[in-house]
């Protein structure tokens, strides 16, 4: 498989995924755990760690000495207070914690955006994207592959518009993630819930009945006892996807399967990180008090979390 259509599969999987008859289909976007680590900080802050820099990132200062770990959380503060007025608030320390817990996503953009940004200007006009990802696919109206190019480049289109917020149709970097990834953003959750509902709806009538439901995830293929989870999917279309029961989901109700509102765990660790550090308790934190506080946040070589465990009481 050659980059173009790569990409069109991964723009485009809930579309064309297929699973095996009795293999269960997820479509539902939960928000991913901080860490894998338990969340107890009278036994350690790695939970912490993980949260606010990244798992992998964390691993790095776990190699560094107090005062390296000291320095480098001085200059990550720096990135953090994005209105440079001298604090940290819960609502920057939330979008830092997504950010970094996002890390692999803004990774993968990174490794594809020389394959687009064809002039090298910074940014991704739609015509580079276009002529990128399916180039000469569209001359052919019968390719061998089966894919209508012509209707997925329309879908495409329809995203990238979307994702592209002041309309010039010239994505910077943040705009083309939130156009590959648009599960990961705010403004773009009309969009995954529309093309979920078309991947779905295949009498095309605007809603997802109980069948359509069903048949998204699951394939009879001439098997005529369905498994045990099937018979639970459909007790859950009926007792909680369907809440107005007129038997079928409409756009809202999709979007309450697919996107549900989750617990919302970047902000209580952001709230957990001002309230431990928070010195004088005036809501924010300065650089002083978040790196007084630096073994709460990242690790370091051979650091005594005895005595961190004594400065964490203090406050």
């Amino acid at each position: 498989m050659d980059l173009r259509q790569f990409l069109m599969c991964l723009s485009l999987c809930t579309a064309f995924a297929l699973s095996k008859p009795t293999e269960k289909k997820d479509r539902v976007h939960h928000e991913p755990q901080l860490s894998d680590k338990v969340h107890d900080d009278a036994q350690s802050f790695d939970y912490d760690h993980d949260a606010f820099l990244g798992a992998e990132e964390a691993k790095t200062f776990d190699q560094l000495t107090p005062e390296e770990s000291k320095e480098r959380l001085g200059m990550i503060v720096d990135k953090i207070d994005v209105d440079k007025d001298g604090f940290v608030t819960e609502g920057e320390l939330k979008s830092w914690i997504k950010h970094a817990q996002k890390k692999y996503i803004y990774d993968n953009v990174e490794n594809q955006w020389q394959e687009f940004d064809m002039n090298q200007d910074g940014f991704i006009s739609w015509d580079e994207y276009r002529n990128v990802t399916y180039g000469t696919y569209l001359d052919d109206p019968d390719p061998d592959d089966g894919f209508n190019y012509k209707q997925m480049m329309v879908r495409d289109e329809r995203r990238f518009k979307m994702a592209d917020k002041d309309g010039d149709l010239i994505a910077t970097k943040e705009e083309f993630t939130a156009f590959l990834h648009p599960e990961e953003y705010d403004y773009m959750k009309d969009i995954v819930v529309q093309e979920t509902m078309e991947d779905i709806d295949k009498n095309a009538d605007g809603f997802i009945d109980l069948e359509e439901y069903i048949g998204d995830m699951y394939s009879h293929d001439g098997n005529a006892d369905e498994p045990e989870w099937v018979k639970t999917e459909r007790e859950q279309f009926v007792e909680f996807r369907d809440k107005n029961r007129d038997g079928k989901m409409d756009k809202e109700e999709t979007k309450d399967w697919i996107l549900p509102s989750d617990y919302d765990h970047a902000e209580a660790e952001a709230r957990h990180l001002v309230y431990e550090s928070d010195q004088n308790k005036d809501g924010k934190l300065t650089k002083e008090e978040i790196v007084d506080k630096y073994d709460l946040f990242v690790g370091s070589q051979a650091t005594d979390f005895g005595e961190a465990l004594v400065r964490h009481d203090e406050f």
